[in-house]
């Protein structure tokens, strides 16, 4: 919106508003792990963001840089929903394996079962 007496002005939803201040959070986040130089990058990601405990040490790892790529593509994109998407869904994943989701093996049925129609 531009205005005669002062700056102009931008509007935005308060959904877009809160994405750019969680992509700001993760941002703020992703500078202390680069910028700390004690332990390895998986390290430092699980100081910062502690639910990656929860995940096996090589999902650490991959979590680590898949939360650090969709992050590089949010900020080169200005799209804030790529690195938001891919912090809930690891964060979902060491919540579901936390409460012990998984731990079982699955059983699958050899034949399908028809339900009825709600």
């Amino acid at each position: 919106m531009t205005r005669r007496d002062g700056e102009d002005m931008v509007l935005m939803t308060k959904r877009e508003a809160g994405a750019r201040d969680q992509l700001l959070q993760i941002a703020a986040q992703l500078i202390a792990v680069a910028t700390d130089d004690r332990g390895t990058l998986t390290d430092r990601m699980s100081d910062r963001f502690e639910w990656m405990l929860a995940l096996s040490e090589e999902d650490r790892r991959v979590c680590a840089k898949n939360l650090l790529d969709a992050a590089r593509a949010s900020f080169a994109t200005g799209q804030s929903h790529r690195a938001i998407a891919e912090m809930t869904a690891w964060r979902e994943t060491a919540v579901a394996l936390a409460a012990g989701l998984g731990a079982s093996p699955v059983e699958w049925l050899d034949e399908p079962v028809a339900v009825e129609r709600p």
